[in-house]
């Protein structure tokens, strides 16, 4: 059990207080209730945190002195998960990865010190230079905030300038220095750590292709209820499994947003009458995933499929993948069509016994807690139970 103390976590934060998270009128703003009042705090996170962010969470904020010109009083800190406090602020990531590379308790980086915080090299700048004897080390530090329970993923938003240090991070060695990435996990029972490839597939392909010629490390740490730490561990990586799933194929749920009641002439399905609402249509692809999701995504295309027709008239609000190596499409239509207010009988199931694969709900599924939960079933509850059998 190590210790971190509470000042040194929250920095110049003070008055830390307990609110119920509303709404997220913009990435880096939240609203909330604090003792019956409504407010408004900073989110120093930019990630989508949709798994953490639902509806009548409890969050930590804390009065921050020093950004008194900001319009909010408050920033967010943490928000409970299963009565754990899951840390949001990714600025203290580099204070927790300080603290263990001074206590040498991540393993093949003992004996290195920090020889300078934030360095610039090219393009890019990195959290931290370290040295261990005649050999340099740049490290770069990942907030991870997305894990379902044993295993956690990065990113949960697609991020380029994180490739980029990745690559930027490899070419180090051309130049007699040594790269790494360290991810903070903030969730205590996570064992797996893997890219999120179901979001952002180069990412993934990149830290795969790179683990070679970098030191990739993930640590799961514990934050206690006042915000101090408590137990850590590192995570496995099995390069194997991400290998298999990290392919451009799989399965995809496309969320559309019809704002007005309409009939439809879709072909052999003659004419239909839609309720306003997200419509949720479940398909796959052998190949090109990505292709297939952008081509949903335009307006101008030959009308084809049952969904293109539907595209016609309602916005495109989300693609979600699912990528694999197996067959989930039908699974996942089974578990929407149980949660879901309303269906469209035979719709894009030409292929398949299924009733339909196209699903209404009244309301955006994003703030669904069932809905979260059959994604991150698909996404990540499956693999976590495949690891268990195997391990």
């Amino acid at each position: 059990m190590s210790q971190l103390s509470s000042d040194r976590v929250l920095g110049n934060f003070k008055d830390l207080q307990k609110a119920v998270f509303t709404g997220r009128p913009n990435r880096f703003t939240v609203e909330c209730v604090i003792n019956n009042r409504k407010e408004r705090a900073y989110l120093p996170n930019p990630g989508r945190l949709w798994e953490l962010l639902l509806p009548g969470k409890e969050l930590y904020l804390a009065r921050d002195l020093q950004v008194s010109e900001r319009s909010t009083k408050y920033t967010v800190v943490a928000v409970k998960k299963e009565g754990v406090p899951v840390l949001l602020h990714t600025h203290h990531a580099n204070t927790v990865a300080k603290w263990l590379i001074e206590q040498e308790m991540i393993s093949g980086l003992e004996g290195y010190s920090i020889v300078k915080p934030q360095i610039s090299l090219g393009r890019s700048r990195f959290d931290f230079l370290l040295k261990k004897d005649n050999q340099s080390l740049v490290l770069e530090v990942k907030s991870c905030t997305l894990f379902n329970q044993e295993i956690a993923m990065f990113p949960d938003a697609i991020t380029l300038r994180g490739k980029r240090h990745l690559i930027e991070l490899a070419e180090l060695s051309h130049k007699g220095l040594r790269g790494g990435v360290l991810f903070i996990v903030n969730w205590p029972l996570a064992r797996y750590f893997l890219p999120e490839y179901h979001t952002d597939l180069e990412f993934s392909r990149a830290l795969y292709d790179l683990k070679d010629d970098l030191i990739i490390k993930a640590i799961s740490v514990e934050w206690k209820k006042d915000l101090t730490l408590g137990q850590i561990h590192e995570l496995e990586i099995p390069w194997w499994l991400i290998e298999r799933e990290a392919q451009d194929k799989g399965s995809y749920i496309i969320i559309l947003n019809l704002k007005d009641a309409q009939r439809l002439h879709i072909g052999e399905l003659r004419e239909i009458t839609l309720e306003k609402g997200y419509y949720l249509y479940v398909r796959s692809a052998r190949k090109n995933l990505t292709q297939r999701v952008q081509r949903h995504r335009r307006k101008r295309k030959k009308l084809f499929w049952h969904i293109d027709y539907l595209g016609q008239i309602a916005d495109f609000h989300l693609a979600l993948p699912v990528r694999s190596s197996a067959d989930l499409e039908c699974d996942i239509a089974k578990r929407l069509k149980a949660i879901s207010d309303w269906s469209v009988p035979e719709f894009g199931v030409s292929d398949c016994s299924c009733e339909t694969h196209l699903f209404g709900m009244r309301s955006n599924p994003i703030f669904s807690p069932t809905f979260i939960e059959i994604l991150q079933h698909f996404r990540i509850g499956r693999l976590e139970d495949e690891l268990m059998g195997k391990y």
